[in-house]
């Protein structure tokens, strides 16, 4: 399965999706920071799962019809930082969709995720991602997961990564920094937490209209990890 995540910078970059899409044969795409009012229901053969409704700039998470099938879906708040509280920029900062695989008849869980911005604190952020997946886990307990988009979270990831493995997920970085601003703030921001996923490698793609740049995820279900419907 390949994924893409890109946060688009308020909808700036959302005329680069089709030609992301095509060039890398993508079966799901994760968006961050997509103006919902304008996203298609289509981009080059993937449908629109759904998207976040409570904010203008959201979350939007497209799937391969030709592939899966979409069971259930879930969009939630996460606690809010001060930035969140007085500006209002993302009410729903997670959205999950359960799929069945259309050949093999397994289900998994795919979701795109927007943490607090860096005016939060770490703690923050990593009671976002908790949270999260813990939520996750209510579209089907034990299936398969993986959740990618903009961790917001630029020092200090081999603490996260061992906070998210004391509660049995693996943190995946990509292979190049994801997010160009900012000097001082550059780095990895967009990456992926996993559960029953063996992810081969994450690839950082070209830089386009956004700052930060999208990634591509190359995963696969591990075998003892499936769950027939």
């Amino acid at each position: 399965m390949k994924v893409i995540s890109y946060n688009l910078n308020k909808h700036k970059a959302a005329g680069e999706l089709r030609a992301l899409v095509d060039g890398h044969d993508v079966d799901v795409l994760c968006l961050q920071e997509v103006d919902t009012s304008a996203i298609p229901a289509e981009v080059g053969g993937l449908r629109l799962a759904d998207a976040t409704q409570r904010n203008r700039l959201g979350l939007a998470v497209y799937y391969r019809e030709s592939m899966y099938r979409p069971l259930e879906i879930h969009a939630m708040s996460l606690k809010k930082s001060l930035h969140d509280r007085v500006l209002k920029p993302a009410e729903e900062r997670m959205l999950g969709v359960r799929l069945l695989d259309i050949d093999s008849g397994s289900e998994l869980i795919v979701a795109s995720f927007h943490a607090a911005p860096l005016t939060a604190l770490n703690r923050l952020r990593r009671h976002q991602i908790r949270t999260a997946l813990t939520e996750l886990q209510t579209l089907g307990e034990g299936l398969p997961l993986l959740m990618v988009g903009d961790y917001n979270y630029p020092v200090f990831k081999e603490n996260l990564g061992q906070k998210v493995r004391e509660h049995g997920y693996r943190l995946t970085l990509s292979d190049q920094r994801t997010y160009t601003r900012y000097r001082f703030f550059r780095g990895h921001y967009d990456f992926a937490t996993s559960v029953g996923f063996d992810i081969d490698r994450i690839k950082t793609l070209p830089q386009g209209r956004s700052d930060h740049l999208p990634i591509l995820v190359h995963a696969e279900v591990v075998e003892s990890a499936r769950r027939v419907a």
